[in-house]
């Protein structure tokens, strides 16, 4: 198996790896450890995400910081005002792990503002007297945005998983030394649990996960697919989806667990397969493929399970 190298939308995993610095894993690493690769959700019955079923990036972002046996400080809330002279305080101990964020109110970015941006995570550097100084993973390094523009998309109204404004991570401590195979083998249970859909995280009504959720999209696909979900689809969740599953079969591999490594490479091969058909407009073919990936992760659940018994 080749192993992807390249671009894609890991904003927290790579914004982690950036605030870990010399010590931190492979963000591929990281990506595997928060659990985003083991499962899918239709979120409300329309939004599909190549994610397990009642996961978001916040939840997986603190389960990755503890399996790499690292310790940090999570605030969150206040207004704006507070959330400013906190940023300032932290970021001037160290870089700062902040998001989610309302993409699309970044305004260094082309195109914005929309409504249209999604949630997304990003480092802090420094803030100076009107400016914050930050990394944003997605392809700008320093980049720079006024205090108020920076904090209106800190306040993340738009991100629906967000349980409060202006969360950030500061204050990274290691406190003990893990592994890369150490961490991976730590978190099989928990993959292990999104793949058989834990039912203790709260989902919008409506919400399928694994089988039928794929089901789901595919019976939506017979019928034609709408703009909007088609656009999500190719722009955003086929490219992070294929990836989770790629990363995911590389780290399963390194553990020795053959039979899953493949499982898991079939499931990014369907689903990077989507991409051509989604952006041609044939929904015939992308149901199709769906069809042969929804049962693919019960097959990788007691592929896993008979492999770590």
């Amino acid at each position: 198996m080749t192993h992807y190298t390249g671009s894609g939308p890991y904003c927290y995993a790579n914004s982690l790896a950036m605030v870990l610095g010399d010590t931190a894993q492979p963000p591929a690493v990281i990506e595997v450890l928060t659990g985003s690769p083991f499962g899918f959700e239709l979120l409300g019955g329309t939004l599909p995400l190549f994610d397990p079923y009642g996961w978001d990036p916040d939840f997986g972002l603190d389960a990755a910081v503890e399996l790499l046996g690292v310790r940090c400080e999570r605030t969150c809330g206040g207004t704006a005002e507070e959330a400013e002279e906190r940023l300032r305080e932290l970021s001037a101990r160290g870089p700062v792990l902040v998001g989610p964020v309302d993409m699309g109110l970044l305004l260094h970015q082309p195109g914005t503002p929309t409504t249209e941006g999604g949630d997304h995570f990003v480092v802090v550097l420094e803030v100076d007297a009107g400016t914050v100084v930050f990394h944003d993973p997605h392809g700008h390094p320093y980049a720079t945005l006024p205090v108020a523009d920076f904090l209106a998309a800190c306040e993340a109204k738009a991100v629906g998983y967000a349980d409060a404004p202006y969360v950030m991570r500061a204050g990274f401590v290691r406190e003990r030394q893990v592994t890369a195979t150490d961490a991976l083998r730590r978190s099989l249970p928990d993959a292990q649990r999104w793949l058989a859909g834990r039912g203790d995280r709260a989902v919008p009504a409506g919400t399928l996960g694994g089988t039928a959720g794929v089901e789901a999209l595919a019976a939506q696909a017979d019928g034609g697919l709408d703009a909007g979900t088609r656009g999500f689809l190719a722009h955003f969740a086929v490219r992070v989806g294929a990836r989770r599953l790629a990363d995911a079969a590389h780290c399963l591999a390194s553990l020795g667990l053959t039979r899953s490594a493949g499982v898991a490479a079939g499931q990014s091969r369907l689903v990077g397969s989507l991409q051509y058909p989604l952006v041609r407009g044939e929904d015939r073919a992308s149901a199709d493929l769906l069809r042969r990936l929804a049962p693919t992760y019960e097959q990788l659940r007691t592929t896993l399970a008979a492999e770590t018994s």
